[in-house]
């Protein structure tokens, strides 16, 4: 699968511009309600964005209460290993 910016390079060097992305304006219209449709859309994706954010700060902080820090385990170390899942 292509990467993300492999599309985008692919796009600008096809057509000579960047995608659209999102919610933006390609030119100044007459229409009134499709400008506000866009405003409104640019706030809503910005609470999202926050809210994402915050959530993911929230899961990692979570996340990271249980964690310890890994063992270090030097050349000549005597360790234990389980043959449980081992087929002889």
């Amino acid at each position: 699968m292509a990467s993300f910016w492999s599309r985008i390079l692919a796009n600008l060097t096809n057509n000579g511009q960047n995608p659209r992305m999102g919610f933006e304006l390609r030119k100044k219209g007459k229409y009134e309600g499709a400008t506000k449709f866009v405003e409104q859309m640019k706030k809503v994706q910005e609470k999202a964005k926050v809210a994402l954010a915050k959530a993911q700060e929230d899961m990692r902080r979570y996340a990271d209460r249980h964690r310890m820090e890994a063992v270090k385990y030097k050349v000549g170390d005597l360790v234990l290993l389980s043959t449980k899942d081992l087929k002889w």
